[in-house]
């Protein structure tokens, strides 16, 4: 007699494996399908063989397992055998979510082993613990129950050390004042829910302290947590960029998948199996950005810092008011050392922590008094902000603060103050110091020459780091949204141009992406937020219409690439409507916006309108080129995939024919470019049952890519 034999449905047979060998490996000895039935036995008396011969059965349970009909006289056998479950004869192990209503019958009450979203050592002690008739008696004392009294609830963590998995983006601030009550609030809302994962949502007007709030209580709680990871949130891309990355670190087999979809459920499916987790999204927009990266299950906590205060249906929402005048205060006076006018001073600025954290700065650079600030921000302020109503009010209290430090950086150092202007046409956070190296002859000449020499550079962002106007973490600089309003908003016009031209200039030089190059992506992943925020000030302005349009269509490529295909879709929309305007309906340099853009349409299941697209796309290039031209072989194979998923074999075979005769004639019969053409062939004539055809074109492209590549390619995989 075997000890077990192992039931299971095709789609799950390397659970069954895995199963098999973890049993056999600890001694135990198993009947299974894929190692037992060899070829030439009769399947249906080698079943009835193994559901005798095994002692018990386990039965690999997943919703392709319950759908199919040949597994239920297996699992049926054992049951009979065992109908109260006494023997344990029938033992189901989950190893996929299976519909509850699927369940219904003789399977439902049965215990079962779960082994979902399980690592493989957890698994291994489930299963092997499951398999166990014996009492699940532990073999040590269990512990005090967690809710007893006793005078130290738990052992205290080792204060000051970082987690295993952390990704805090910036340093602990050294001065950061006051907020005890936030943080004791936000620390008993996170750790009421015992093992549930929950949400806190910290709103309140911008600059007022949410992200401080949030890297605070991430670094006071540091030893409390395994994985501590902050997910930017302020756009749909960079929100599922920085979420995916967290499967680098987790090591998850996912991590190196090209669909970032993909990436995506992996890890939100680890979130909800393991606990000891704090995930920060900082600056979401709105509760329906971040509602499908909310794990739904899992003991950890996750913290979201947003403008908006609509998070009830999602998360706890804690509110973040101005400063107490005391503690505004006490902030002032701890990073300048002076009392005087302190309180006069945090009342002129609203007691708002990021405008009190600038003045200090100032004071501290300047080294000035707090009461001569005050006079000259009073000046300003009648000046600038007579006729501003709240809440506008809020943002040109901080762009006053700025504007004065700007003037002192502009008089000490002016390639710093280029530096600033060039940062505010570009997104805020993790601007790579490469970016200025790399695209040197795109800056004006002061700030070339800076860029190109470390002391001039390092002479820069020291005099823009005294004002707090920019920060630099490593290789990377960053400096506050409403400090890059404030630059823009002083430019004269002309200024504003110049600078949104070279910006969107130095990312189109710059954006490397390439699909096939697989080194190219997570450099392209980091530019992306600044492609997309250059090209909209170009846009916007109305400068760099050929720059702005070919970035926004190589960020579109990219985003399509990572299956962000809504968000390719709008780049690919905005590019089309900048290239029509700057060269015409009609130009070929449109065409490529037209293609891509019927790509991605096919991509979201829109096949009348990628047919369009594609349609006028080739109407483009063969008037501009002509009948032989590679664009119009690419338009032509386009046109006939989207055809062949509408069905109309015909006229997809029709076209495939007439790119195969231009790519022969442009390249030559030998060419791998002439193997993608006469491969797309083979598909249609399969469809169209024409096997004979359809073998001779895929034994063509098989000899043209095995000469061209050699025979270990994945390509000659491919035709095979």
């Amino acid at each position: 007699m075997k000890d077990f034999f192992i039931s299971y449905n095709k789609a799950d047979r390397d659970w069954a494996e895995w199963i098999a060998w973890i049993l056999e490996e600890n001694g135990y000895t198993t009947i299974l399908q894929a190692w037992d039935f060899r070829p030439g036995g009769n399947f249906v008396l080698e079943m009835d063989r193994a559901s005798r011969e095994a002692e018990r059965t386990i039965a690999v349970l997943s919703q392709a397992y319950l759908d199919a009909l040949y597994t239920q006289p297996e699992w049926a056998a054992a049951f009979a055998q065992d109908p109260k479950g006494e023997k344990g004869t029938l033992l189901p192990v989950c190893v996929r979510d299976c519909d509850p209503d699927a369940l219904k019958g003789l399977l439902r009450p049965i215990i079962h082993i779960d082994l979902k979203g399980l690592t493989a050592d957890a698994a291994t002690q489930a299963l092997l613990e499951g398999i166990d008739r014996g009492r699940a008696k532990p073999s040590v004392r269990p512990a005090f129950p967690p809710d007893a009294e006793r005078s130290v609830p738990a052992r205290p963590s080792f204060p000051g050390v970082v987690p295993p998995v952390w990704n805090v983006p910036h340093p602990r601030n050294p001065n950061f004042t006051g907020r005890s009550d936030l943080l004791t609030s936000l620390r008993d809302s996170l750790t009421t829910g015992g093992h549930a994962a929950l949400t806190q949502a910290v709103h309140g007007l911008g600059g007022v302290g949410k992200t401080q709030l949030a890297l605070e209580y991430a670094y006071r709680h540091a030893a409390d947590y395994t994985v501590i990871y902050w997910v930017r949130s302020e756009g749909p891309a960079q929100l599922a960029s920085d979420y995916a990355a967290l499967a680098v670190p987790l090591n998850l087999p996912e991590k190196d998948a090209p669909d970032q979809t993909a990436i995506i459920a992996a890890v939100r499916r680890w979130l909800e199996h393991n606990e000891g987790w704090l995930l920060i999204f900082d600056n979401a927009p709105n509760p329906d950005a971040v509602r499908d990266y909310l794990p739904r299950g899992g003991a950890g906590h996750l913290l979201i810092t947003s403008l908006d205060p609509s998070w009830g249906a999602v998360a706890s929402p804690l509110t973040v008011p101005e400063f107490p005048r005391d503690e505004s205060v006490a902030f002032l006076h701890k990073r300048t050392g002076q009392e005087e006018g302190a309180a006069e001073l945090a009342d002129a600025l609203g007691d708002l922590p990021l405008a009190l954290e600038q003045a200090a700065a100032y004071v501290e650079a300047a080294g000035t008094r707090l009461t001569e600030y005050l006079k000259l921000f009073q000046t300003r302020r009648r000046e600038l902000w007579e006729r501003e109503k709240p809440p506008e009010a809020y943002s040109q209290t901080v762009a006053t603060t700025w504007t004065l430090a700007m003037d002192q950086v502009r008089d000490q150092c002016p390639p710093a103050a280029d530096l600033l202007n060039l940062c505010a046409y570009l997104a805020p956070d993790d601007i790579p110091l490469s970016l200025l190296f790399d695209g040197a002859d795109h800056l004006p000449e002061s700030l070339a020459a800076v860029a190109r020499d470390p002391v001039s550079l390092n002479d820069a962002l020291a005099a823009l780091r005294r004002y707090s106007l920019l920060q630099k973490d490593g290789d990377a600089l960053s400096l506050h949204r409403l400090v890059q309003a404030a630059t823009r908003d002083r430019l004269p016009d002309q200024a504003k141009r110049e600078w949104a031209t070279v910006a969107v200039r130095l990312l189109d030089d710059t954006f490397p992406f390439l699909p096939e190059e697989l080194h190219t992506w997570a450099p392209s992943a980091r530019l992306l937020r600044h492609a997309l925020t250059a090209a909209g000030h170009a846009s916007r302005l109305g400068v760099a219409a050929r720059e702005a349009g070919r970035l926004l269509n190589r960020a579109g490529v990219y985003l399509r690439t990572r299956a962000e295909f809504a968000e390719a879709k709008s780049l690919f929309g905005r590019a089309l409507a900048i290239g029509e305007k700057a060269y015409g309906p009609d130009h070929p340099n449109v065409a490529a916006s037209v293609s891509n853009l019927g790509g991605v349409l096919g991509e979201l299941g829109d096949l009348k309108g990628a047919r369009e697209h594609f349609e006028r796309a080739l109407a483009i290039d063969e008037r501009a080129y002509g009948p032989d031209n590679l664009n119009v072989a690419r338009d032509l194979n386009n046109v006939g995939y989207v055809l062949q998923r509408l069905d109309d074999l015909e006229g997809a075979q029709e076209h495939y024919e007439r790119a195969l005769a231009v790519a022969e004639k442009i390249y030559g019969p030998d060419s791998p470019k002439v193997a993608i053409c006469v491969n797309n062939l083979a598909g249609v004539a399969l469809a169209l049952h024409d096997l004979k055809g359809a073998r001779q074109h895929l034994e063509r492209a098989f000899a043209i890519d095995e000469k061209a590549y050699g025979p270990e390619h994945p390509n000659v995989a491919i035709r095979l």
